[in-house]
């Protein structure tokens, strides 16, 4: 580069690109309207010294170029002044268009003053005169010198002048300006030619004084003013930058055509009827309304056939142009409805709204998202623009035609990508952006992908816009952290599947918290618990500041457990976590030692928030009315009869080993109230707490349990455990959790339950000898969610003795990096396989395992119909129900409304009893119509689209996420407490009542219990299945009737333990038929000797008995032998299907406690108070440590 040579000879230089060659450093400044781009300058004086150096030498003299000189030409400049420019060319064409209205204003004007009569003999008219064209021939006589001239005053026809050359030239100068090679298509351009015709002739009659009288039809310039007047639309949008509607541009200009079609024949007509019938202009503009409506009254008709053929040839024009104008116009409705349209600006700034984007959208998607959003009374005025990629789907068109959302919901059709559909949907005017991913994508990483993309473009066209996103999987979350509320899908479905495990039915328990509900589901229902369930589904949690609450503002001052415990006394509401001010964290029962101060924010569970209540005080009535005031809960009738019961119910089936984590002992009645005849006495709540009294829970105790079971064979197992924080997070943003770990990571191989390895010859888990029952989890791979099943699980506040071993059952082996994170839990391992596939269950302990979890499988989402996506799973899970009945199944599915079909049974008319009630509620309106289905009211099923409403409620409730996190043990604030269970047994029937008990639990430990989980006998109808066991008895010959008497005693037996409904004569009828045909053939054989014959009758009575829970039980039996498996550890018959359980949230306190309830309570952080209450874990660790030694011994060995 050196050496180049940068000045070029005169016979290189292009004539065409002007090149200057300057030895002096000042640049050459250039107007700032030339596009101009300079090279060479230099803004500081080194560079002027550098330049002036070089400028000495010839060959390295600089050379300024100049860019774009093409654009310097005139032409040029005025292309990009008149066409170019936007805004420039919008001004010239709103001249344009204003001379095209003045030329037609001016006609009109000349029509008014003009009179035919005159016109004849006007001085100017000599060479009209001179040519009689009349021919006298025709019926009616024509003067077509009244039609070729008129009678134009001088001051009009100046100004007509005068407006024809302005438009000639302009002409002119645009046609040379938009030549681009071919004259005549620039000359045979309909505008041009009409330019010509309007224009030419007033132009000749400056130099011609005789056709200034001469006929110029003027009128055809509203043809021009209607291009100039789209055009200058065109031209308005784009200087504006603003996107219009082509729907609005088809209609403007179908308004256009009609109003110059009805102009253009009205002139006209009115023209040439002077020779004639001598119409008026209005006449004229009546005939063409009337004639173009064909309504055609008749009264006013043209006389002369000029008029009339100019009628045709309207008429003819009419049927050609209109109807493609039409078709325009349809078809660019049906477009509109499909786009949707836009979201005017102007009812974005006195409206609000919300703006959904989906990727797909569905009918049950959309219901629950309007149901809840539209819930709340705040919400009422407000509209939902939903902004989806793809058509609308015919069922939401027929939902969203309702008037009850036509009104208020608006669908466009979009991509959240471009800001032009942001635009339409205004986002940068919504109050909320909902982002919702497609959970029914076969690749869930890349509907994460569109989504991260999807809020990524949103914070960018409107930073301002608080956003809700929902994402699928854990890793990703981290790329959504700046959006304001963020719901991770799996981080919730794999703690609310484990905590089911340990805590009965938490997945409804949060699934019926998180819906908006009046509680007047089943209220018209036959059964009790059904009305109840109903009545308190309403439980929701709400918000208010102390100084502003009735419920609480007596409280100031006063302990966090004094309060909670009163509150629920008095007004029947549930205190259960509680916000400082100077603080952002949300702590759930902070314990004793938090004091409750004026400015702290409350949350508290109820049927209602407190704005929405009436007080009314039972106690004042009393002491007016001069009654005595009696003490604590002596009776139900002292409670307020006023109080809100703030309960929920669910009924369930085949409740399993719920014993929670918590000692019965701690609720033994006080020693000093030894007679019996006498209740015991519960110790008040202090108002501030006392430390020496607080036993918070056994958790502190647990080292020094572990210390002393050293030398316990039993308790070897758990002595090597350390708590800590896990040291491989597999994913980023997950909240470190305290666990229980191993001193040292496993090896990889030590991990894989069915395989020996080195370090361990085990390869079933009869081999591993746990202690505590299994829980095996089936899913299709090893995702991060599963460290979240995994982490509540083994977090430092469950005892280690109680720590359940965890089986991954995986239809594909994990990668290293999963092992990697789950290496560090004890009591952790994988297996290879699945569950339709019976000998993968017998050797990952299935008949030692208390709770299965199936998780919905990413590979079913690509059935053709979507709700057949969990068709396999459901099946499966059938087959798992009829093989092990006693283990507890808990199932997640795709589609909530395929929770009709878990433990399905054809002929049982209790669940078709239920299923008429889920109709009857859905068909009035109701959120929450499937939660009267028996399995997902016990638990064992579960979808994650029902904490969709936890992302909806969040607008409102912008706490329920960490709420709903801190619940499930996601989230580990310090100082917040956890939810566990505690099983009420014989020895705590004394408390009696639920109000008792939250006083026992507030006074003792410091705990509040928010609900109970209760299972009940129920005996369910069974009169459709009498009636088939009726039937198949009459198939039977008479002379088996001692037969007959043996299978009634046989059938009594197994009804008493099992659902009627199982019958196998019910549910095979073929099977008992051929059964019974065989054993018919086996006694006719009576030629044999009566030993045989007895042998034959013993093997058909034993062949009769034999049931299909039999034949079940045999096969897994004969699998088990196969696999070398010993079959001792098999329940055959443990089938507890009479059972029907529900859940009560918060109670009212007169609310009765029954034997084997399970209390939900929240229990305040250990953490808080191990420095303090360490000495008091020491002392209770040898009591605690001798009932473990106790309860172990009488637990069966696997």
């Amino acid at each position: 580069m050196a050496g180049a040579k940068l000045t070029p000879s005169p016979s290189e230089i292009d004539p065409d690109v002007k090149t200057e060659v300057r030895k002096t450093p000042e640049p050459t400044w250039v107007h700032p309207s030339t596009p101009l781009r300079t090279m060479g300058s230099f803004g500081s004086d080194a560079g002027q010294r550098y330049q002036e150096e070089y400028s000495m030498d010839s060959t390295n003299a600089q050379v300024q170029v100049e860019f774009y000189v093409n654009e310097n030409t005139f032409k040029e400049r005025l292309k990009l002044f008149f066409i170019k420019n936007q805004r420039s060319s919008l001004r010239i064409r709103l001249f344009n268009f204003s001379l095209k209205i003045l030329t037609c204003a001016l006609y009109i004007l000349r029509v008014s003053l003009d009179e035919p009569e005159n016109s004849v003999a006007s001085p100017g008219s000599t060479i009209c005169r001179s040519n009689n064209w009349t021919n006298s021939t025709e019926p009616a006589k024509i003067n077509w010198e009244l039609i070729f001239c008129v009678n134009r005053l001088e001051p009009v026809w100046v100004i007509q002048v005068t407006v024809a050359l302005i438009s000639f030239l302009e002409t002119m100068l645009i046609t040379y300006l938009s030549y681009k090679g071919n004259i005549w298509e620039q000359i045979f351009q309909i505008s041009f030619i009409l330019e010509m015709i309007n224009t030419v002739p007033f132009i000749i009659t400056i130099f011609w004084k005789p056709l200034r009288n001469i006929f110029v039809p003027v009128f055809l310039n509203c043809w021009l003013a209607k291009g100039a007047l789209e055009n200058m639309i065109n031209d308005f949008h784009r200087a504006i930058q603003r996107t219009h509607s082509a729907m609005f541009n088809q209609v403007f200009i179908l308004i256009c055509t009609l109003l110059c079609l009805v102009f253009t024949g009205a002139c006209g007509i009115q023209h040439l009827e002077r020779a004639g019938k001598h119409l008026s202009l209005f006449d004229s503009f009546y005939f063409c309304i009337v004639t173009f409506s064909t309504v055609g009254y008749g009264d006013v008709t043209p006389q002369i056939w000029p008029s009339k053929l100019l009628v045709v040839i309207l008429i003819c024009v009419a049927l050609v142009v209109l109807p493609l104008q039409f078709e325009e116009l349809a078809y660019l409705w049906m477009e509109s409805q499909k786009l949707g349209g836009n979201y005017s600006r102007h009812r974005a700034q006195t409206e609000k709204h919300v703006v959904l984007c989906v990727s797909s959208l569905k009918i049950d998607l959309l219901m629950d998202f309007l149901n809840e959003f539209y819930a709340h009374p705040r919400l009422q005025d407000y509209y939902v623009v939903i902004l989806c990629p793809t058509e609308i789907d015919i069922q939401v068109r027929r939902i969203l035609q309702i008037p009850l959302w036509s009104q208020r919901v608006i669908y466009l059709q979009g991509s959240a990508l471009k800001d032009q559909d942001l635009m339409r949907a205004k986002m940068d005017d919504a109050e909320a952006c909902f982002i919702l991913s497609s959970r029914n994508e076969v690749d869930r990483t890349a509907a994460d992908h569109q989504t991260i993309l999807r809020a990524w473009a949103a914070k960018d066209f409107a930073p301002n816009c608080p956003l809700y996103v929902q994402i699928l999987k854990p890793e990703n979350k981290f790329h959504v952290k700046f959006a304001d509320h963020v719901v991770c899908e799996e981080e919730f479905k794999y703690a609310m599947l484990a905590l089911n495990c340990v805590c009965p039915a938490t997945s409804t328990l949060v699934t019926l918290l998180v819906h908006t509900s009046r509680g007047q589901e089943g209220q018209m229902s036959p059964e009790q618990w059904q009305r109840t369930y109903g009545r308190c589904s309403g439980n929701e949690v709400y918000h208010i500041r102390l100084c502003d609450s009735k419920f609480f503002g007596e409280y100031d001052g006063k302990s966090f457990t004094y309060a909670s415990f009163h509150a629920h006394k008095k007004y029947g509401v549930c205190l259960i976590g509680v916000k400082r001010e100077e603080n952002k964290s949300i702590l759930l029962n902070p314990g004793p030692r938090h004091i409750m101060a004026a400015a702290d924010t409350c949350y508290y569970i109820n049927i209602t928030k407190e704005e929405n209540s009436a007080f009314i005080f039972k106690q004042e009535e009393k002491h007016n009315k001069g009654l005595p005031v009696t003490g604590l809960y002596d009776a139900p009738s002292r409670l307020p009869v006023h109080s809100i019961i703030a309960s929920m119910g669910t009924v369930a089936i085949d409740l399993q080993n719920p014993d929670p984590p918590e000692e019965s002992g701690k609720l033994a009645p006080p020693t000093e109230n030894g007679s019996s005849s006498r209740r015991p006495s519960i110790a008040p709540v202090l108002e501030i707490a006392d430390s020496t009294a607080i036993l918070p829970c056994d958790l502190l105790s647990d080292q020094s349990e572990d210390e002393t079971n050293q030398s316990d064979e039993e308790g070897s197992v758990g002595s090597d455990f350390v708590k800590g924080y896990p040291p491989n997070s597999p994913y980023i943003g997950s909240s470190p959790t305290l666990c229980h770990l191993l001193p040292q990571k496993a090896p990889f191989c030590c991990l894989r339950l069915d395989k020996g390895c080195s370090h361990s010859t085990f390869e079933d888990a009869k081999a591993y000898g746990f202690k505590n029952k299994l829980i095996i989890v089936s899913a299709e791979t090893a995702g991060n969610g599963l460290y979240n099943f995994i982490v509540p699980l083994r977090a430092y506040y469950r005892p280690r003795k109680e720590l359940n071993p965890i089986v991954l059952l995986l239809d594909y082996p994990p990668d290293n990096h999963f092992l990697e994170a789950i290496c560090c839990f004890p009591m952790v391992y994988f297996m290879a396989g699945t569950i339709d596939n019976l000998d993968n269950l017998l050797q990952c302990g299935i008949i030692y395992a208390d709770n299965l979890v199936v998780v919905d499988k990413e590979s079913t989402m690509s059935a053709e119909e979507d709700y057949m996506a969990d068709a396999k799973t459901i099946v499966n899970v059938q087959t798992m129900f009829r093989l092990f009945p006693s283990l507890s199944i808990i199932t997640e599915l795709t589609h909530p409304s395929n929770m009709r079909f878990m433990q399905f049974r054809a002929k049982d008319c209790y669940s078709l009893a239920l299923s008429k009630l889920e109709k009857n509620e859905r068909d009035k309106g109701s959120n929450l119509a499937f939660m009267f289905r028996l399995p997902f009211a016990a638990g064992r099923v579960f979808s994650i689209s029902m904490l969709d409403t936890l992302l909806y409620q969040s607008f409102v409730k912008d706490y329920m996420i960490a709420i709903a996190r801190l619940l499930l043990g996601l989230d580990t604030t310090p100082g917040s407490g956890y939810l566990c269970a505690m099983k009420i047994t014989e020895e705590d029937l004394w408390i009696r009542t639920y109000g008792r008990l939250f006083q026992k639990l507030c006074s003792s430990s410091a705990e509040i219990p928010i609900g109970i989980y209760r299972t009940e006998s129920h005996m369910f109808s069974n009169s459709e299945c009498k009636d088939s066991n009726a039937q198949s008895q009459l198939s039977i010959n008479v002379e088996q009737g001692m037969e007959h008497r043996e299978r009634g005693e046989s059938w009594k037996e197994k009804t008493s333990h099992r659902n009627s409904t199982t019958s196998d004569q019910s549910e095979h009828p073929l099977l008992r038929k051929k059964s019974m045909q065989w054993a018919r053939r086996l006694s006719r054989k009576s030629a044999k000797p009566s030993s045989r014959a007895e042998r034959i009758s013993q093997q058909r009575l034993n062949l009769y008995r034999r049931s299909e829970r039999q034949e079940l039980s045999e096969l897994v039996k004969n699998r088990m032998k196969h696999l070398g498996l010993p079959t001792v550890g098999y329940d055959e018959m443990n089938d507890h299907q009479n059972t029907l359980s529900y859940v009560l949230i918060n109670p009212p306190p007169d609310t009765m406690l029954e034997l084997n309830d399970i209390v939900y309570i929240i229990r305040s952080d250990p953490l808080a108070h191990m420095p303090e209450d360490a000495q008091v874990g020491q002392v209770r660790s040898a009591k605690n440590q001798q009932d473990f030694g106790t309860e172990t011994k009488e637990e069966t060995h696997l």
